[in-house]
């Protein structure tokens, strides 16, 4: 592990110190700051020649700058002769605007994705991409990592009776996460059906699946961003009669209104992971932060002994 270097960019350090911490390593040395037209300036504080680098950089907001950091330092480390680098993204920005869902738009995890293997990354590091079809958008190889034993093993610890639970799909879109969820659970599975009015409004229609009477719905997603569609989908599954309701999601953005939707809709808990950093007004009551520094070091210890990674998940 000598020739291994993780250093991290400015949207997330204490992930990476977690990260380190179980890797057993010190966390690399870099200096990032402003000049005053506000361009981003950037020096590595320590000899990466030769060395297996890794960046741990999750492009969540501010997205723009976020990610012009991570471009920054990519460019530092293959001027400074690192052997291979490796874009640690445990939240990738931009991921939703994947297709041309109409005339005259983006495809913006497409331009996302040539930046940053233009700019020299020769392996990007992953977790729960909005669509899983993204990694084939790169153009150098993608680990595309889950947070779902993580989830699974928090409601696994709460020693729930099994016949008490229920895995709820806020949407048809996720009822192949849903799936995987109830099956590694031992659940059945209940799909909220719903119809969406803008790009950021549904309106939920009708509960399909397992009865939710008097049971403990668990509800699973990628993200919770303005949290719209899962208190929207929890108001239903409340009124079929279910008696607590948790909400499970990889990347807890809570961005707009999502706090005080959270705050009044009829979860019993809300549990995000550390993918994305939560600022203090963010963590409500009901908000437990999981972490997944364990399973980033493990993929990026993988990694760098050129191991299988997809056998963390079999």
């Amino acid at each position: 592990m000598n020739d291994l270097k993780i250093f991290s960019g400015p949207a997330n350090p204490p992930l990476t110190q977690d990260i380190c911490r179980y890797l057993n390593l010190p966390m690399g040395k870099i200096s990032l700051g402003r000049f005053p037209d506000g361009e981003i300036s950037c020096k590595i504080d320590e000899d990466v020649r030769g060395r297996d680098v890794f960046i741990v950089q999750p492009t969540c907001p501010p997205v723009n700058e976020h990610l012009m950091e991570l471009l920054v330092m990519i460019d530092s480390f293959k001027r400074a002769s690192s052997y291979r680098l490796t874009a640690v993204i445990p939240y990738c920005g931009d991921a939703r605007q994947d297709r041309k869902d109409s005339g005259r738009v983006p495809i913006t995890a497409k331009l996302v994705a040539n930046l940053i293997t233009r700019a020299g990354a020769d392996r990007v590091l992953a977790m729960d991409l909005h669509a899983a079809q993204i990694q084939g958008f790169f153009d150098v190889p993608v680990d595309h990592l889950y947070a779902a034993p993580v989830l699974n093993n928090y409601f696994s610890s709460m020693d729930l009776p099994r016949e008490d639970i229920v895995v709820v799909s806020a949407d048809e879109g996720g009822i192949k996460r849903a799936v995987g969820h109830a099956t590694r659970l031992g659940a059945p599975l209940a799909i909220v059906d719903k119809r969406r009015l803008s790009a950021d409004t549904t309106k939920p229609a009708n509960l399909i699946g397992a009865p939710v009477d008097g049971k403990t719905a668990l509800m699973f997603d990628d993200m919770i961003s303005t949290a719209g569609s899962i208190c929207s989908a929890a108001e239903v599954v409340h009124r079929h009669g279910a008696r607590a309701i948790y909400a499970a999601a990889t990347h807890g953005l809570l961005v707009g209104p999502a706090v005080e939707r959270l705050r009044a809709a009829p979860f019993k808990g809300v549990i995000v992971t550390d993918s994305i950093p939560l600022s203090e007004e963010k963590l409500l009551p009901s908000v437990t932060v999981l972490s997944v520094a364990s399973l980033l070091g493990q993929a990026i210890k993988r990694i760098h002994r050129n191991e299988s990674v997809s056998m963390m998940f079999q």
